[in-house]
């Protein structure tokens, strides 16, 4: 059984968290934008160096960056069987870069997962995260910045996937068990039941 799944959802939407317990589940690696970002700057790398002062300012890494970067982390061995993408793509240029990515391999997404959270939820959370992680890149006014380009540009390719009908939009608001069993429901309607099952 492959999956190849997206989740989306604002920052602080707790889509970090729900991804790590779908990709387990389904035996599937996890593919994170931020992760990959995170683990570069912690390394010093060239990217790392790059990305941070990027995301220091509030910015988002480049496109062809980001896809890239991706791409790569796709075409290993891990990635084969499916995957679940956090945080890529985030606008539309990207879905066109994953499109053309996947067809190449002859294949598609099977399911994008939307948290929806509103949005003061999602700044109480983050808040709440950057005082327990102690995050640089979580202050007030970086939160806002991503948030607002969240809503510009990474909500847009919802509508993008609504339209190949592959959208689950599930409550972000509850308790962790709660979201999680939501999410589960919804890719089972769809017949992507987990192995771990």
């Amino acid at each position: 059984m492959t999956a190849r799944l997206l989740i989306v959802g604002p920052q602080g939407s707790g889509k970090g968290t729900q991804g790590v317990l779908v990709a387990e589940a389904f035996g599937i690696p996890v593919v994170s934008t931020g992760d990959i970002f995170r683990a570069n700057i912690k390394q010093g790398t060239e990217l790392g160096l790059k990305v941070k002062a990027i995301t220091d300012a509030g910015d988002l890494v480049p496109d062809e960056v980001t896809s890239e970067i991706v791409r790569d982390r796709l075409s290993q061995d891990d990635a084969q069987g499916g995957f679940l993408l956090d945080g890529y793509p985030r606008n539309t240029t990207q879905v066109g870069h994953l499109d053309a990515f996947l067809a190449g391999r002859g294949e598609s997404l099977d399911a994008v997962i939307l948290l929806d959270v509103p949005r003061d939820e999602s700044i109480a959370r983050i808040a709440k995260r950057a005082e327990e992680q102690g995050r640089s890149d979580d202050t007030e006014e970086a939160i806002a910045k991503r948030l607002d380009i969240y809503e510009s540009e990474t909500a847009p390719i919802v509508g993008v996937y609504a339209e190949r009908g592959i959208v689950d939009r599930i409550d972000g608001v509850g308790t962790l068990d709660e979201i999680t069993a939501r999410i589960f429901a919804a890719l089972e309607a769809r017949g992507l039941v987990p192995v771990a099952a």
